[in-house]
């Protein structure tokens, strides 16, 4: 048997290690950008809300795409190759690979080390890129020039400079209605080229332009970086920039981009998403942290859900989804870790301590909520009772997460509540499964990191269900060898395990009550088809059942309630994220 459970142990650590190097090793597609500061990533010193669009555009693609941004303030297509920017890019692309490129700005610039010509030099450099990018396996695409925000007419046919003041400096020019072009025939040459040589090309001007003619010379300010003095201390005297995006233009012109590249190029279609709110660490989003997401959301939004993106990073919050924020989405990137480190003896402001309810890292009220890729971490170590995620929320669904911890990691607080995990990931130490709540775990992965007890329900009286676990696996650190599968916190405690594999850690006994006789005359503890070493039907507590069937344990009566929730059919069309 030893032999036998080495050899397992062997097959399982290079199963793991081959899915790993799977995982690590799967091709994605990238695509890189070059062009100027419309498009260029921002440094984030001072609070700057300055934004290219491109910055921002891997929050409405996919994971199997990579946004490697090149785009660089004050380039033309000249100075782009001359700096030797070019070849550092064009060495990277591989087959299959995207090239994005938007010149013009700066191309109409008189100084000789950036200035081309349309026509001529600037279609030159054009054409290098593509014909360059395709020679190594990759797919060019031909962006022109997205439009400054010019209401005021051009007083003769040269062409217009980004203009920037600082507010009170002077009187700027008074506006009117119509937007007028200021990039000429620098539009054209993209066009031009993609036409010639059979590439993709995206009229960005013109999406731009309806946007900003379409708001007007009031509205149309919020997209462009106009900063109040004493605002930003980037800024500290203000800003009136027509050229450069802030965080809300470049996200907005960033998801007309990505509409017009799925319609023109339909292999990308598919990776494009949608979301509300981007969280990112970056500043690639809406936010950097996801409570400012949160608090953005409208209060009782009806009918319709608000999607939250949170791009890979630990972001260590503690963070509160009230009742309020109905239907929200939280849509997590491989790496989105929400975490804190509160403990229940540790002292709030006042010195007392957090208790157990004040310790966790995120707390969930509003209902309807969804989870999708989340790590919920507390990272307090073995201090006590320190919970990961609290929930109190109804018909809250949780799909591929992770609830990282020791004692007390997920608390399912909601007395009325009804929540739903499928395909989590949950760990601890002593009762880290635990609360009054109605709670189905569908094919999670239950992990012991020392002796103690999986559950600790304490279902109300009266209660139909508590937890019921179905196609769960149940593991162990190594060493850990005495593990119960519930005590009952509470009198009327109620826990099922139906088809699920259990590790040589769980006890023969399997069930504990906690040191009250009493509490096994009103605790309902039982199982259906267990599996695994810890399998033990004979050896259990007398006081377990082993079911005979699962009439009235059907995954959609447990969670039906009066409304009929069914997470189970309904699946992922409750992220509503627009793709």
């Amino acid at each position: 048997m030893k032999e036998y459970r080495k050899h397992l142990a062997l097959l399982l650590a290079a199963t793991f290690i081959l899915c790993s190097a799977f995982r690590a090793d799967r091709p994605a597609i990238t695509i890189f950008m070059i062009g100027d500061s419309t498009m260029a990533n921002k440094k984030m010193e001072g609070g700057n809300p300055e934004r290219g669009w491109g910055m921002v555009l891997p929050g409405f693609f996919s994971e199997e795409i990579k946004i490697d941004n090149h785009a660089a303030n004050g380039r033309s297509s000249k100075s782009f190759i001359t700096e030797g920017r070019w070849e550092r890019v064009i060495s990277r692309v591989k087959k299959g690979d995207y090239v994005f490129i938007q010149f013009g700005h700066n191309d109409e610039k008189a100084d000789s080390t950036r200035h081309t010509d349309p026509g001529t030099t600037f279609d030159d450099n054009l054409r290098r890129f593509v014909n360059e990018t395709r020679a190594k396996g990759g797919i060019p695409v031909l962006f022109n020039a997205i439009v400054r925000r010019n209401f005021v007419q051009p007083q003769d046919d040269s062409i217009a400079r980004d203009v920037r003041r600082t507010p009170g400096e002077k009187e700027a020019p008074k506006e009117g209605t119509v937007l007028f072009d200021t990039h000429g025939a620098y539009l054209d040459s993209p066009r031009n080229v993609a036409k010639e040589l059979g590439v993709a090309f995206i009229d960005m001007n013109k999406i731009t332009h309806d946007l900003v003619e379409g708001l007007g010379p009031v509205e149309s300010k919020k997209l462009f970086m106009f900063v109040e003095p004493d605002k930003v201390p980037a800024f500290p005297k203000g800003r009136e920039d027509n050229t450069h995006l802030n965080i809300y233009g470049a996200r907005t012109v960033a998801g007309l981009a990505a509409d017009a590249i799925g319609k023109e190029i339909p292999e990308l279609a598919k990776y494009i998403r949608h979301y509300d709110y981007v969280v990112a660490k970056d500043g690639s989003g809406n936010f950097f942290t996801v409570q400012e997401a949160i608090n953005a959301v409208p209060d009782f939004r009806k009918n319709v859900r608000t999607t939250i993106l949170v791009r890979k990073g630990a972001y260590k919050e503690k963070i509160i989804i009230p009742e309020s924020k109905i239907n929200v989405s939280l849509i997590g990137e491989e790496g989105a870790v929400l975490t804190n480190d509160d403990f229940a003896n540790k002292k709030n402001v006042f010195g007392e301590n957090m208790g157990t309810s004040g310790s966790s890292s995120c707390y969930i009220y509003a209902p309807d909520f969804y989870a999708e890729n989340i790590t919920f971490e507390n990272t307090s170590g073995p201090v006590g009772q320190a919970v990961a995620c609290f929930v109190s929320a109804d018909r809250a669904f949780f799909k591929n997460c992770r609830f990282l911890g020791f004692q007390d990691t997920l608390y399912t607080y909601g007395k009325q509540c009804r929540q739903y995990y499928e395909d989590c990931y949950i760990e601890g130490t002593v009762d880290f499964i635990f609360g009054w709540s109605t709670a189905v775990f569908n094919r999670c992965h239950i992990h012991s990191k020392r002796d103690g007890y999986v559950t600790a329900p304490s279902t109300d009286q009266g209660k139909k269900h508590g937890y019921v676990f179905y196609d769960c696996k149940l593991t162990a650190e190594r060493g850990v060898t005495k593990v119960y599968l519930s005590r009952p916190w509470r009198p009327y405690a109620q826990a099922v395990f139906i088809r699920c594999e259990l590790g040589n850690h769980i006890l023969p006994e399997g069930w504990n009550n906690w040191g009250k006789k009493e509490n096994e005359k009103t605790a309902f503890y039982a199982e259906y088809e267990s599996r695994g070493e810890g399998a033990n039907a004979k050896a259990r507590a007398p006081f377990s059942r082993q079911l005979k069937n699962l009439k009235g344990y059907e995954m959609q009566a447990v969670l039906a309630g009066e409304d009929g929730w069914n997470p189970v059919e309904k699946g992922n069309s409750l992220v509503n994220v627009k793709r």
